[in-house]
Order: structure tokens, then C-alpha cells, then sequence
């Protein structure tokens, strides 16, 4: 505190924030005073779209609710007219922007009245190239290269398009008006109340919106065609699109309309709009965004081409979609407090997304494909610079760093294990409660608590809260001792440290079979669990197995005993463990081998006991436990490593073998999926007929793009096989995927080999193609796929360019959560101290608030990496393990 304030504090009393004092009080605050609030936006925009900037006029329905002199909103990269700005009849004495906090305080020469008035200002912008606030995207129309006008809001980037009140919680009603050329299609939240035509521009004019949170206002301005549905309830739903790709909008559609029936009557609750639209963007940030009645995604997550377009790309349309949908009720009709508790925006929408797809399309099995989230929210979760589900923020700036798997795949996880634990039907009725509840309002974490509680009877407040206020999560130690199982409970982390925490762990348990698995909560550090009377029979023989943590619905690891792990070894052998459970044990056991609770020896013969497995969601997940240790053995066992190699290709080669490169009549969806990651995998561990094979499927397809030996799905198996025989002196294949990057009209076939080009060891070719992502034929949306090809042999060429280029990437992407992705992709390809403390010192000087836990966390999956390293190096019967495997037929 200043000195002479504290003196000053003596003899007067403290005054009501807001009421005296001077502008500089509202400096530096986490959050925007109460004592005056919006009721209702008159906005008026006119976008420039030939010289990309745009103006605009807003009349605000203030409510004043305590005595004060001041208002003070939230302003962005805005010039606003000084001249223009009145409350009611008052003109401001000082206006004053902090930039750095994204204020504007009007300050006036006395009290506002209390009560209703309106504040009105007129001001100007740039349509950006930084795909936030109100931008520009280009597009290519009759041969010729045009602009649209489209905003992105969330988190905090409203008030880079108006002057806001630009927090959740500020909710108001929204009546825009938007004047653009006459040619154009013009979209917003609600439809469309009038138009007027005069000449070269028309005035549109929406109905006002019911209460929303501006980060949810939403426009776009360009040219479009559509397709239309309408749901159940007579809701007109459109997929907008570039011009002359309307038919790939048909499959969005289709989710979106059963979507929107399948959440009215899930959550009880009719949806709220009149209309719903969705958007094709060819430039923008996210996957999609939520905007209410107007939902805009990146092209690749909303387009779908039966003919050109892969299986996987289907099931992210679907899965895309319904997620976006699920935010119309969980996040838009009811929006979190404040961005703490942004997990309920996506967590929840992540969650009952999987509930609607599997709704759907029952064959997917999408709720096994869902524990690839977990797992991958399990593998973030398990680092010390981890955060938790509900993180306290305290300036604008921090909000995009909580956008990670923690709020969302840890949030859904937790959502399974809560339905779990409570049961389907009560979970359900309890979401529709609080649905009705806080409609049009916000609520915070603690009150979907209480409405749970309240509905159910059920301790879900003590519960959860162990998982949403603490970073990390429980490993289950299982020891068998008489008839009693053993289980105590301590952190796990994958630096093998150990840390303080506690948690009330919904414990499921299965033994030898899985029609009435136990169920209780583990509440101490120790407990014991009676065990079934064939499971205590153990000794004579039989099937006898135990397994906690049944289909993975509880968001913890299980270390078993020998004696455990052994017989669920040999029910892994003959088939007796369901899908979710292979799943489950495989990553706990990867997980417990980083950590160095367990031998790589003792991984191996786990995953050789897969190497029949046929079903795509486990074998996704042994192929990245594969990658894994074919990375980590470089580093820690250079000479082994080649026979690790084969090891790794025989677990993996009968599924890909029985596949085929060809798809089959009457296949399944995930066979569909499961063909192209199976030739990838063994592409990637240098398996020599797969990777002869795709190179002669593409030469082939690079003379006839319409042949059938190359489709959609495996055309990424053979890119890469071409990658491996690139370099500088035999760059003919580099070339030919570059032209068919340069001629392809298809996104997704463009995303593919964006993604591939630096997957070599050659260091002209890796850098030839990191140096891609500064070319205009790259949007900046995809630069970061042109990182993730790098290979762990080329990761010292990577982290030299990142180095001799960090000035211009930082130039190159000022405001974009981007700059962490060259960070994210290219640090944690090391596994040596030496090169993480070389990382640290390079970025002491270079780090900035929104890349601090980027860093810290890559940096600490390289120490965990190198102490992985040398475990396994020190490891003593490793060598013989691998030969013996290998020797196995």
C-alpha cells in the first residue's frame, strides 16, 4: 500500500470503490466493479472489408446500483470518440484507457443517478489478422481472393469489436445492426428482423437476443450458400460454406439437427433460440466456437466429402458438432461465473458430446475411443506443473492458458466417474434441475454441487471437490493379503516424486467376471476391500483375477502386486478382460514404467500379450505406448534399440497385416480408422515392406489422383513412407507432395501433408519445411502442423531454426496461443538435463505470462524423460527380454 494512503486512511473512512477517488483505483483489478452493470447492447457495426477496418456505435443499458462517479468497461485495440461518449445527458470528465489491462474508465464530475440510464459512444478498428476479436479471413471467390468479416470472442476478445462489459457474468440482451455490401451474407446470434437496401449497402437488422455473456455475441460477414434442417421442434438449423462446398455440410447437419432433439430432451429443457446456424471459417483459431444460434468452426471440423474425406475426419465432424451444441445449453443458456470455472463450459460439453455421438452412431463404440482423452488428461495431470480443474484468475491474460486437457478431458472424466458412481437416471435428472435452475443466469462450480447433492442425497460436494480444487490424481496401490485386498492411496507423479494429497476415490472392483462389480468410496490413505470367495480361492487354480477401476471410470492409476498383476497378465492372454480394461491397464502400466515404479522388461511382455488384438480403440492406445518407447530407447539404449524396433513392429504387424492396404465392402467405421494408424505405426518404426509398399501406391496416385490403391484414410501412411527415402540429393517425392499440397482444393488432404513434410532426417529438407509456416500458402491456423512431423532424429535442426527464428515467430503470431505450439512440439523431443537447462536459459530472457506454463511444462517432460532414460539403462535384464520376445513365435 502507497505510504501516504495508508496515512490518509486515519482519518477518513473508507469509501464505497467507485465513489470518490481518481481513476487510477481501477488499475491492475482481476475483475470489473459491480456498482454499475449492462442491461441491453444497441450495437451498430459497419465493417470495411476492402480496407479491412470497420466502425461502429453502441447504446448501453446501464443499471447503477451504488453511489459512484465513474463507469468503467472493458476496450481493446479500439479508438473510440471522445466527443461521442454520454451517460443520459452527462458527458465525461476523463477518459482514460489502460491498455494493459483492456479498460476504458469514464470518469464523470459527480454521481451518477442511480438506477437505469443509457451510455452511448461511437468508435473504430481494424479488422485484424490475428483471428480474435473482429477479424478478417480470406477466401478464394471465381479465381479471385476476398474478404470476410468474422469474430471470435472467447475468452476476453469482445471488447476488441465494441466497448463491453466483457465478463461471463455481465449478461445483457443484445440487439444488433450490421451494414455491409449488399452482396454479402450477413449472420448474428438471432435472425434476421429487417433488411434495407440502399444501393451497394444493406442495413440488417436482428432480433434481440435473450440474456447472454458478450464472449457469445457472434457475426459473419461474406459469401455463402447453405443447406437447411429443422429439428423436432421446428428449429431451422443451416451448415453455411464457402460457395460451391454446400454438400459437405450435409453430415454436420445431420448431427446437428439429431443433436439439438437428442439435448432438448436430455437436459428437459426446449433449446432456446429460434434459429441455430454453422459456419465453415477458412481462417480461425480454435476447432469451433459456441456462439449462441451462431456456431462457427475451422472448415476441417464442420466439412465432410464422402469421396475425399477420411473416416477419422467423419467422427471429429460428429464429435466437433455435437460438442458445440451441448455449449447451447452447458455454457450459453447456463454460463459459468467467472472463467475459473470454465471446466463446466467444457468439461460438460465434452462429456455429453460422447453421449450424443454414441446416440447416433451406436457402432463407433465411442465411449472406449473417449478413454483416449482420459488418458491423454491423465498424462498432463500427472506433471507437478499441472494445474487444477477450477484455477483461480486473476487477469485476462491467464484465461487461454486453462484451455487445455485439464478442463476439458479431465473435466469430462470426472463427469463419467461422478455418472458412474451415481447412476444414469439420477445423474440426468439432476443436470435437467440445475438446468432449469440457473437458465439465463451463471452459476459457479459449488452450485451444480448442490443441486446434485439436493437431487441424489449423495456427499457429491466432499466428493468432487477432492478432484476439482487439487491438481493431480491418485495411483492405487493393490496388495492381496489373506482375503483382504490391500489398497492405500498416495499422488502419482511422473517424476516418480512423491507430493501431499488425499482424495475420495469412487473405487470400482471386478473379480473374474464383470456382472456385479463392488462399488465404494476410498476415503482414508488406507483401507481394505473384502475380496469375492472364488477370488480368495486363488490357490486352487482357475481363472482367479481382480481388476479396480472397471471400464476406466474412475480417474486414477492402480499399481497391482506381482501377485495381481500376473493373473490379470494371463486374463489379458485369454481374452477375459473387456475392451476398456486393455485399455486401462496398458497406460497404467506406461505410466508406471516413466515413472520408474516398473520395468520396461515388464511393459514389453504386457504388450506382447497384445499382439492378436483386433479392436481400434486398444490398439490406438498401443501404438502410442509403442511410440513412446521407440523414442525413449534412442536416448536410453542406442545399441537395443533397432531390436526394440522389431520388438514393437511384431506387436503390431498381424492386425495391420489382416487389414490390408485396401478397404474391404462391409467394413466397419473403426476398421475403416484402424487401417491407416496401423500403417503409419509400422511406417514410423521403419518397417521396410510397408514403407515399399506406399511408395508404390503413390507413385502410382500422383499420376491418377482417382486410383483406388490410395484412399483417403491410408494416403497419410504412404506421404510418410515417401518422407523416409527424402533427403536433399533425392528430393523428388519431397517435391511431388509439395505439389500436391500447392494444387489440392481439398483442406484435409492439404492439412495431411502440411503435417508430414518435415518428417525426414535431412537437414535442408526438415528446414525447408519448418520455414514453410512463414509463406502465405500456409494459414497461420496450420502452422503448427507443419511442427508436429518432426522427427526425434531431427530434433536438434528443429530447436536451431526455433532458436534463429524465435524473434520473428514471436513478430509473426504477437497475440496467438501459437507461440506455445513451437514450444509444446519441438522441447519435448529431448531427454537429457544437459538440453533442458540449455532450453531454460534460452528462454530466460524471452518468456512471456502467456507462455509460462507451456515452458515449464515441456521442460519438465524433458527431466522426466531423461530420468526415464536412465532407468532403463541401468535396467539389467532388458536385453534378454527383448531377444526372448523376439525369439517367440
Amino acid at each position: 500500500m502507497h505510504p501516504r494512503r495508508a496515512r490518509i486512511s486515519r482519518y477518513f473512512p473508507a469509501r464505497r470503490p467507485g465513489t470518490g477517488g481518481s481513476v487510477a483505483q481501477f488499475r491492475g483489478q482481476a475483475r470489473l466493479p459491480r456498482f454499475a452493470a449492462p442491461r441491453r447492447y444497441e450495437l451498430r457495426l459497419r465493417p470495411d472489408l476492402v480496407a479491412c477496418t470497420f466502425s461502429g456505435s453502441v447504446a448501453i443499458t446501464v443499471a447503477v446500483s451504488a453511489p459512484t462517479r465513474f463507469l468503467v468497461l472493458n476496450a481493446a485495440d479500439l479508438s473510440v470518440d471522445r466527443a461521442s461518449i454520454h451517460f443520459q445527458v452527462l458527458a465525461p470528465e476523463e477518459v482514460v484507457f489502460f491498455k494493459d489491462d483492456g479498460i476504458l474508465v469514464l470518469g464523470f464530475a459527480k454521481q451518477l443517478p442511480l438506477g437505469e440510464g443509457v451510455l452511448k459512444m461511437d468508435f473504430n478498428g481494424t479488422l485484424n489478422n490475428q483471428m480474435r476479436g473482429f477479424y478478417r479471413s480470406k477466401y478464394q471467390h471465381k479465381g479471385k481472393e476476398r474478404n470476410m468479416a468474422v469474430t471470435q470472442f472467447e475468452s476476453v476478445d469482445a471488447r476488441r469489436c465494441f466497448p463491453c462489459w466483457d465478463e461471463p457474468a455481465f449478461k445483457a440482451k443484445f440487439k444488433l445492426t450490421l451494414e455491409v455490401p449488399s452482396e454479402l451474407v450477413a449472420l448474428s446470434n438471432m435472425p434476421v428482423a429487417t433488411t434495407t437496401v440502399a444501393g451497394p449497402i444493406k442495413t440488417v437488422r436482428y432480433e434481440e437476443s435473450p440474456l447472454m455473456s458478450t464472449y457469445l455475441v457472434a457475426i459473419v460477414v461474406g459469401l455463402f450458400e447453405y443447406v437447411e434442417g429443422v429439428t423436432s421442434q421446428g428449429t431451422r438449423v443451416r451448415v453455411y460454406t464457402q460457395v460451391g462446398k454446400s454438400s459437405q455440410g450435409r453430415f454436420a447437419l445431420d448431427v446437428g439437427v439429431k443433436s439439438l432433439d437428442l439435448y432438448k430432451d436430455y437436459f428437459d429443457t426446449p433449446y432456446p433460440l429460434p434459429k441455430l446456424d454453422m459456419v465453415a471459417i477458412p481462417d480461425f483459431s480454435a476447432g469451433a466456437m459456441e456462439n449462441y444460434g451462431l456456431v462457427t468452426f475451422q472448415e476441417l471440423a464442420l466439412l465432410f466429402d464422402e469421396k475425399s474425406s477420411s473416416a477419422s475426419s467423419k467422427q471429429k465432424v460428429a464429435i466437433i458438432v455435437a460438442h458445440e451444441l451441448a455449449h447451447q445449453w452447458f455454457g450459453n443458456l447456463v454460463t459459468m461465473e467467472w472463467w475459473t470455472h470454465l471446466w463446466l463450459n467444457e468439461g460438460f460439453a465434452t462429456w455429453v458430446s460422447h453421449l450424443a455421438v454414441d446416440s447416433i452412431f451406436p457402432q463407433w463404440n465411442i465411449w472406449t475411443q473417449f478413454l483416449d482423452n482420459t488418458t491423454g488428461a491423465l498424462r498432463l495431470d500427472s506433471l507437478e506443473e499441472s494445474h487444477p480443474i477450477e484455477v483461480e484468475i486473476n487477469q485476462a491474460s491467464e484465461v487461454n492458458e486453462i484451455f487445455d486437457a485439464i478442463s476439458y478431458d479431465k473435466g469430462a472424466s470426472l463427469i463419467r466417474m461422478l455418472q458412474g458412481y451415481l447412476g444414469a437416471d439420477r445423474f440426468q435428472k439432476a443436470l435437467a434441475s440445475y438446468m432449469k435452475k440457473y437458465a439465463y443466469s451463471n452459476a459457479k462450480t459449488e452450485d451444480l454441487w448442490a443441486v446434485i447433492e439436493k437431487e441424489t442425497g449423495e456427499p457429491v460436494k466432499d466428493l468432487m471437490s477432492t478432484w476439482t480444487k487439487q491438481k493431480g490424481y491418485p495411483v492405487i496401490n493393490a496388495k492381496l493379503k489373506g482375503n483382504d485386498m490391500e489398497l492405500d492411496q498416495a499422488k502419482f507423479l511422473l517424476d516418480g516424486s512423491s507430493s501431499p494429497g488425499m482424495w475420495i476415490v469412487p473405487i470400482t472392483s471386478g473379480c473374474g467376471v464383470y456382472e456385479t462389480p463392488k462399488k465404494f468410496l476410498f476415503k482414508l490413505k488406507h483401507d481394505k476391500l473384502v475380496i469375492a470367495s472364488q477370488c480368495a480361492d486363488r490357490k486352487k487354480g482357475g481363472n482367479f483375477w481382480t481388476k479396480l477401476n472397471i471400464n476406466g471410470t474412475g480417474f486414477y492409476r492402480v499399481k497391482y502386486d506381482e501377485e495381481l498383476a500376473a493373473a490379470l497378465q494371463n486374463a489379458l492372454e485369454t481374452n477375459k478382460l473387456s475392451v476398456m480394461d486393455k485399455i486401462g491397464i496398458v497406460d497404467d502400466s506406461h505410466a508406471l514404467c516413466m515413472a520408474r515404479q516398473q520395468t520396461l522388461a515388464s511393459l514389453l511382455r504386457l504388450l506382447y500379450c497384445y499382439r492378436w488384438e483386433a479392436d481400434f480403440s486398444v490398439l490406438s492406445h498401443i501404438n502410442s505406448v509403442t511410440t513412446s518407447i521407440a523414442k525413449i530407447a534412442l536416448d536410453a539404449t542406442p545399441g537395443l534399440a533397432s531390436d526394440i524396433k522389431q520388438l514393437l513392429i511384431k506387436i503390431l504387424f498381424s492386425p495391420a497385416e489382416k487389414l490390408g492396404w485396401d478397404p474391404k465392402n462391409g467394413e466397419s467405421h473403426v476398421d475403416v480408422m484402424l487401417r491407416p494408424l496401423l500403417l503409419i505405426a509400422l511406417v514410423q518404426l521403419g518397417h521396410g515392406k510397408t514403407i515399399n509398399e506406399g511408395v508404390r501406391r503413390f507413385n502410382i496416385f500422383i499420376h491418377d489422383h482417382n486410383t483406388s490403391l490410395l484412399s483417403p484414410d491410408t494416403r497419410k501412411a504412404a506421404y510418410l513412407a515417401v518422407m523416409q527415402n527424402v533427403s536433399s540429393s533425392n528430393r523428388s517425392g519431397y517435391d511431388a507432395l509439395r505439389k500436391v499440397y500447392s494444387e489440392s482444393a481439398e483442406g484435409e488432404e492439404r492439412f495431411t501433408v502440411l503435417g508430414i513434410l518435415s518428417s525426414c532426417q535431412d537437414k535442408d529438407i526438415v528446414l525447408e519445411s519448418l520455414n514453410l509456416i512463414f509463406a502465405n500458402e500456409v494459414r497461420i491456423q496450420d502452422t503448427y502442423t507443419a511442427l508436429r512431423g518432426v522427427q526425434i532424429e531431427a530434433r536438434e535442426i528443429a530447436w536451431n531454426w526455433l532458436k534463429e527464428n524465435w524473434e520473428h515467430i514471436f513478430k509473426t503470431f504477437p497475440a496467438s496461443k501459437l507461440v506455445s505450439v513451437f514450444v509444446e512440439d519441438i522441447v519435448p523431443l529431448f531427454s537429457s538435463n544437459d538440453k533442458a537447462a540449455e532450453i531454460s536459459k534460452f528462454f530466460e530472457t524471452r518468456t512471456t505470462a502467456r507462455l509460462e506454463k507451456t515452458l515449464k511444462q515441456s521442460l519438465e517432460v524433458v527431466r522426466i524423460n531423461a530420468r526415464w532414460a536412465e532407468g532403463i539403462r541401468s535396467e539389467p535384464g532388458l536385453a534378454q527380454t527383448v531377444r526372448e520376445l523376439l525369439g517367440k513365435p
